[in-house]
């Protein structure tokens, strides 16, 4: 395993955790946190960031780059999906 993945996975495994207490808080919280998982336009959005960079990335840092540009497509994607409060 690439060490440059680890990061990566540190990051999921925290913003995971991060859902959990606040829906241990806040019963539905995490349905209304990750609603962008089934925005269309906002799925496309993060793959759409995701293949870019990893597709730049994968010649300089092989499959760490894959790791971090499939986080950045998460991140794109659930800021498109936050963009409009009502979708």
């Amino acid at each position: 395993m690439d060490a440059s993945v680890l990061p990566v996975a540190v990051i999921a495994a925290a913003l995971v955790i991060r859902t959990a207490l606040n829906e241990i808080r806040t019963p539905g919280s995490a349905r209304q946190e990750w609603a962008f998982v089934t925005d269309g336009e906002a799925v496309l959005a993060g793959a759409v960031a995701a293949l870019c960079l990893g597709a730049m990335g994968w010649s300089y840092a092989g499959h760490g780059a894959v790791a971090w540009a499939g986080l950045a497509g998460l991140l794109v994607a659930y800021l498109i999906g936050r963009r409009r409060p009502g979708a």
